[in-house]
């Protein structure tokens, strides 16, 4: 299994992320233009090192797709705020065949884990999502696991932060099977490139909206 974590100056919590990869599988550290050393911290601790120059979190998530070679892909945040290890029954699932998308629904440990802000606009787009594809999913989260072949077939071209929404309203429009689990979600480590100011929220939710208008297949744009 191979695990696509997008790293933007995470050298703080490289070490927490990289410690709880389940063994056996494979760290690929997408590097998109940090400056505190983060590449070099990754590749000492003995993780996959993939240089994505654009900027952007779609640009880094599909640059380490595109690297992946397992059969199955996972995608983890690189913040610390998500365990790796809890892909475990995410892949198991895929295996089974019982889902082709699993993702995990983040469930906040502390108070201060998901500020306010974030988690209105990510509900805001569940239901924007719900109403686009049917999908009753709760949160958009980055961690998730899927075959690498079909997901590549999806044809994913946001670069921002659409990237992950784009992902899912793809899949259902391709009629895959998506699951949606708990894991614990955590205050990241270090300061947030996204979501952590209201301005950072306002402009990942206009990325995804800009997704969700995405005309439906068979439907004329």
């Amino acid at each position: 299994m191979d695990v696509v974590l997008p790293c933007l100056d995470e050298a703080r919590a490289l070490p927490w992320v990289l410690e709880r990869i389940p063994p056996g599988w494979r760290a690929l550290v997408v590097d998109n233009g940090s400056t505190d050393g983060s590449a070099r911290i990754a590749q000492d601790l003995g993780a996959t090192v993939v240089r994505e120059e654009r900027r952007g979190f779609g640009a880094a998530c599909h640059a380490g797709l595109t690297a992946a070679t397992a059969d199955i892909v996972c995608f983890c945040d690189c913040d610390a705020s998500l365990d790796p290890s809890d892909l475990v029954p995410f892949v198991d699932e895929v295996l089974a065949a019982d889902a082709d998308l699993v993702l995990g629904r983040r469930r906040p440990q502390t108070r201060g884990a998901w500020p306010p802000h974030a988690r209105a606009g990510n509900l805001a787009l569940a239901r924007l999502l719900r109403r686009r594809t049917g999908l009753r999913l709760h949160d958009l989260g980055p961690l998730r696991a899927a075959r690498r072949e079909p997901l590549l077939a999806l044809g994913l071209t946001d670069r921002r932060s659409g990237y992950p929404l784009q992902m899912v309203v793809r899949a259902a429009d391709a009629g895959w099977r998506i699951a949606e689990h708990d894991v614990p979600y955590r205050p990241r480590t270090g300061a947030s490139k996204v979501t952590g100011t209201w301005r950072g929220t306002w402009q990942a939710v206009r990325d995804m909206s800009q997704v969700l208008s995405e005309p439906e297949p068979g439907v004329r744009a």
